[in-house]
């Protein structure tokens, strides 16, 4: 029991010297700490307001203002461990050695940010662009350091890491995407007045259809049983298939009710005795 006591008696002493010889350090330490971790947000607020007021771009706004509130809670961090008189020369040296042998086993994972962060800097493309890459197309709704998340009109939502866009084809139709079809007329109707009609139909979708980039209408080929027509026009990417559709259906309803026929195949048939 006496041993015991001595033991806490010990222990106690060890505790009452600590804080009386490192008192001061620990207090400077929290208060060096806690004023650092609120100007670091006051900082953060303020870089994130001046990026709004010159319309920055979000994701790149969000990405500016997580370097400048992560870099100075770490240097204010160095600076309150320093208060403490411990030096931070073999914890670096030994995060470096880490680093090192992290990197080798993450090579993809690191691929990805690195890729991240050239879509962010860069600007290739940015939150609410249309983008086509390795095979797949929709509407970008976040750009994340690792990966990039698309959404499509079915309402899919496509995960795409940020190491399979740099370096691939990219195709980016800001917000629309464009429709590309051939109605065919009979010979014996008048490719012009059914030029109209489609021009008059698609100025009627005003809301729908891109009013920006002018619809292409034209005489693509002349087929064996029809003229084909060929119509481009831009939609939104949201409302692609939609739009499409009730621009064929109001089509044809107007070349039904203007008389332009629509002809099918035909083909003479030899009749053998």
């Amino acid at each position: 029991m006496e041993q015991q006591l001595q033991s806490l008696q010990q222990f106690y002493n060890i505790i009452i010297e600590f804080f009386v010889n490192y008192s001061f350090q620990i207090l400077g330490a929290i208060i060096v700490f806690v004023i650092g971790w609120f100007f670091s947000i006051k900082i953060s607020n303020a870089v994130d307001s001046l990026c709004k007021r010159n319309d920055l771009d979000v994701t790149l706004t969000k990405f500016i203002v997580n370097i400048v509130k992560f870099g100075l809670i770490i240097g204010v961090t160095i600076i309150a461990v320093g208060k403490l008189g411990i030096t931070l020369t073999p914890f670096i040296a030994g995060i470096g050695a880490a680093s090192l042998g992290a990197g080798l086993a993450l090579q993809g994972t690191l691929s990805n940010y690195g890729a991240g962060i050239s879509i962010i800097i860069g600007r290739t493309f940015v939150v609410g662009n249309t983008i086509s890459v390795e095979g797949v197309s929709g509407v970008v709704e976040e750009i994340k350091l690792a990966y990039t998340v698309l959404s499509t009109e079915d309402g899919e939502i496509i995960t795409i890491p940020n190491k399979h866009i740099i370096g691939e084809v990219l195709v980016n139709s800001f917000e629309y995407r464009v429709v590309e079809s051939v109605v065919g007329i009979d010979y014996s109707c008048d490719p012009k007045e059914a030029i109209e009609v489609i021009t008059k139909v698609l100025n009627d979708f005003k809301d729908d259809v891109s009013q920006e980039a002018k619809a292409q209408i034209g005489i693509k080929e002349f087929g064996d049983f029809s003229i084909n027509i060929e119509v481009r026009y831009w939609v939104y990417t949201k409302v692609y298939f939609e739009t499409q559709y009730k621009v064929n259906l109001a089509i044809y309803e107007a070349f039904k009710k203007h008389n332009i026929s629509i002809p099918f195949p035909t083909y003479n048939l030899i009749k053998k005795d």
